[in-house]
């Protein structure tokens, strides 16, 4: 017998143990419907499914009269390479560390402004492929819109005088194109009228009948520089090309204008869109770029048009499935739960689950909790996260992929303070890990262009990088206010994702090549940037907790001082990354280790306060804002592992306590960390409660009068949409489910036991790569099966509870956990 396990493994039992092992039943492995429904055509942007293959996306909008497919490439943005250096900046430093170590706070604050750097660019829309319908003025019923997770597919079906008509979107990674298919069920029946247009300064050209292509120019500046008579640079080049296939004998095809393309009486037409750009990294301006963006296009469309719909898409659900179908996550509330969650209480027992549009389950949720939308949350995520960062793509932005605007909010642009890095939480747990890739290329452009900043604005060695960038890697702190900008420690936070993937994969080539020379700039930086502070320990100056003011002892408001709790928990987590780096390659007798084991029980201790919270500053500043969205201080529990439970029960009660203080209420990304953070505190009523709050429904276009929440097509609020809780939900359930360090591994540590009594995952991966499956019944653990395929883990203890049993786990050999945690049988993992 064998069954599906890791990346092309399987697991292959041995005949005689055959009859004994029984993993989940039929109807317990039976795929549930994963799909997020819409029941009319989109009003507003959050109200359109998104589609990506990781640089190219689409917003489905699924009108009736007329349509369009709102298209994205992640490589358009204004601006060109950038200077992000300040030779005035050492002067600015000292004296703002003098002010700071003078107590006069508000004054260091003021002066701080002179170490800011420049704005960063704005993401831009590439345009829209409009679709006009001769059918306008015909009434319409039966209208479905939805996008199946399971397949990654958008679909419109919806009945005019008797005809259905169906369009299938997606977007398809191994040809690089999206792919729609228009049909109708009586043949001659498929007519609409074709064009491309964009915000951008642009031309179109109809090539044949059969094709168009749009060519246009991002600005050289962000607009506001534009407006202030900066200077005309040349900008990112960009073309969409559109190709079409049709069927049936009527089918013909009109040129109008030389713009649009009018397609009549097809039995069916399918449209094929690819687009490219002449960005070339970076470090390259695109005035010197020697990409055509045009014969690029056309490329890429050329070989998908000798293709099928059906080949197109079979090579779409390989690539894609492949990814997607790792992990299984079914959550219910026990054996009645398949009539109580799928049919609202008040509704005719015929109307199910799939009918109710998504919208409708996120309003009834306060009172159904229904377990399988929090299970279409959690593959959501992932969903996203595969539409929208691949291998060779580059970083997902505050919007992943998808923007309507010229000018979005935050530029769209990479925060470093949370964002960026909430948007790979789930990359290594949910077991997508080739889906961080981007982010590490992008590490290696900041760590270019941050060694510039490093040297000259604070004389210092190693790299550094701050709390926003954009496409050209700006390394440089941001503007308008101290306690945005003033925050050196974006790149730091950064290079604990590369431990991170390093302990989760055991992957030595990636530590050495990628991981190692990234945190070694990292941390020489870091060594450089801690001085002399009180006490004999060594303090960061200028220091400031992301986002967040205090009021000085003088009454007067400021944000930067010494030492914030997050500046030393970032640095004390690279600092062990580093060693523990060095000592597996060889390295541990270079000079930086030793500053490093000089500096590290320099660092610092984490301080409690009076009300027994945790400090977010190196003294008791009156609190303006109590309730703040940030976290930041908490870093060292989560994302961190410098806080543990079984070590540090003193701390983790001030962060407890913290949490409280904090309240509930905040955007999206502070909702699913809060949830995490319970989590990682073993507190699941709490990190249920986070649920719970996320899972609002928050109107579209007006304005709104609360923070987080989804919308209509379940993108996260902060609001305006932001996606990084999308991925910091998928992420926190993951931690509800399973927790790990190198040598322990815990099961259910967090799991809400009244409100998902039963339930099982399978595919969540733990460090050590190690991969996890789980079942539980009547809020118990029933069986766990895990396995790796590498030889370097070092899991050494299985915890559930208080349970705890002694492990070891071979390479190849799959293991299986009863409730009591003793193994019942090991059978081979086989290629």
């Amino acid at each position: 017998m064998a069954m599906d396990g890791p990346d092309g493994w399987v697991w292959v039992r041995r005949p005689a143990e055959e009859e004994s092992w029984r993993p989940w039943t039929a109807e317990e492995e039976e795929e549930r419907p994963l799909k997020v429904v819409f029941s009319s055509p989109a009003e507003y942007f959050t109200d359109a499914a998104p589609i990506g293959n990781g640089s190219l996306g689409a917003m489905v909008w699924g009108g009736v009269s007329s349509d369009k497919l709102q298209l994205n490439h992640d490589t358009l943005w204004t601006g060109v390479p950038g200077n992000y250096t300040d030779p005035k900046g050492p002067g600015v430093l000292a004296e703002v560390r003098q002010l700071v170590d003078q107590g006069r706070f508000a004054d260091a604050t003021a002066s701080a402004k002179g170490l800011f750097g420049g704005q960063s660019e704005v993401y831009q829309p590439l345009g829209d492929l409009n679709i006009e319908f001769s059918t306008s003025d015909e009434v319409y019923d039966s209208y479905k819109r939805e996008l199946d997770l399971h397949t990654a597919t958008a679909l419109v079906t919806y009945v005019i005088g008797g005809v259905q008509y169906t369009r299938e979107h997606f977007c398809s990674n191994p040809h690089q194109v999206i792919v729609t298919r228009f049909s109708a069920s009586t043949p001659g029946h498929v007519s609409c009228t074709l064009s491309l247009s964009s915000q951008l300064n642009h031309s179109v050209t109809v090539t044949n009948e059969n094709g168009m292509i749009m060519e246009g120019i991002c600005p050289g500046q962000r607009p506001a520089m534009r407006e202030n008579g900066g200077d005309n640079a040349t900008g990112i080049r960009f073309t969409a090309a559109l190709g079409l296939q049709m069927g049936g004998g009527a089918a013909k095809v009109i040129v109008q204008n030389d713009q649009k393309l009018k397609l009549d009486s097809a039995d069916w037409v399918v449209f094929i869109v690819a687009a490219a750009s002449s960005f070339d990294g970076p470090l390259v301006n695109p005035a010197d770029s020697k990409l055509d963006p045009t014969s690029l296009a056309l490329s890429t469309l050329n070989y998908s048009r000798n293709l099928t719909f059906d080949q197109l898409k079979a090579a779409h659900l390989d690539d894609y499935q492949s990814l997607f179908n790792r992990v299984t996550l079914q959550l219910s509330r026990g054996l009645n739960d398949a009539c109580s969650s799928v049919i609202q209480k008040d509704r005719p027992e015929e109307v199910a689950e799939d009918i109710r549009t998504s919208a409708d389950r996120v309003k009834s949720f306060s009172t159904d909790e229904d377990p399988s939308l929090v299970e279409l949350l959690f593959q959501y995520g992932r969903y996203l996260l595969i539409s929208c960062s691949r291998p060779g793509t580059q970083v997902s932005n505050l919007q992943g992929i998808w923007s309507q605007d010229i000018a979005p909010e935050w530029d769209a642009a990479p925060h470093l303070n949370i964002n960026l890095q909430m948007n790979y939480w789930p990359a290594l747990p949910c077991n997508l890990s080739e889906c961080q890739e981007p982010l590490f290329d992008f590490l290696g452009s900041l760590a270019v262009n941050g060694i510039k900043t490093a040297k000259v604005n604070y004389q210092a060695g190693g790299w550094v990088t701050h709390h926003v960038s954009d496409i050209w890697a700006k390394s440089s702190a941001f503007l308008k206010n101290p306690k945005h900008a003033v925050w050196p420690m974006g790149g730091a936070w950064l290079c604990t994702h590369l431990w991170e993937h390093y302990q989760f994969s055991m992957d030595k080539d990636f530590l050495e090549n990628t991981a190692y020379p990234l945190l070694e700039g990292c941390a020489n930086f870091l060594v450089d940037w801690l001085i002399e502070g009180p006490g004999g320990y060594l303090e960061t100056n200028p220091s400031t907790s992301p986002e967040h003011a205090f009021i000085a002892p003088d009454g007067k408001p400021a944000s930067v001082s010494y030492s914030t709790t997050m500046d030393i928990s970032i640095i004390r987590e690279v600092f062990l990354a580093v060693l523990a780096s060095a000592e597996l390659l060889g390295k541990a007798d270079i000079d930086l280790v030793e500053r490093i084991k000089k500096a590290l029980p320099r660092l610092p201790p984490i301080q409690i306060a009076r009300d027994r919270t945790m400090l977010m500053q190196a003294l008791d500043f009156k609190d303006p804002e109590v309730q703040h969205r940030h976290l930041s201080h908490l870093f060292g529990l989560y994302p961190g592992h410098t806080i543990a439970m079984d070590n540090d029960p003193d701390v983790c009660e001030a962060v407890a306590n913290s949490l409280y203080k904090r309240g509930e209420d905040g955007p999206g990304w502070s909702t699913t960390w809060k949830m995490a953070l319970w989590a990682r505190l073993l507190n699941s009523e709490n990190a249920y409660r986070m649920v719970l709050k996320l899972i609002t429904l928050v109107p579209p276009g007006g304005k709104v009068e609360f923070e987080g929440g989804l919308y209509t097509n379940l993108w996260t609020a902060h609001p305006p949409f932001q996606i990084d809780a999308n991925f910091g939900f998928a992420a926190a359930l993951a931690e509800m489910l399973i927790q790990s360090t190198q040598s322990d591994l815990y099961l259910l540590p967090a799991l809400p036991r009244d409100r998902w009594p039963t339930g099982s995952v399978k595919g969540l991966k733990a460090r050590g790569d190690v991969t996890v499956d789980i079942r539980w019944k009547e809020g118990e653990l029933h069986e766990a099966v895990l396995w790796s395929s590498n030889d370097r883990n070092t899991v050494a203890r299985l915890h559930y509870g208080k349970e705890v049993a002694a492990v070891t786990v071979r390479r190849g050999i799959v293991y299986r956990f009863c409730s009591g945690l003793r193994c019942l049988e090991t059978w081979p993992l086989c290629k």
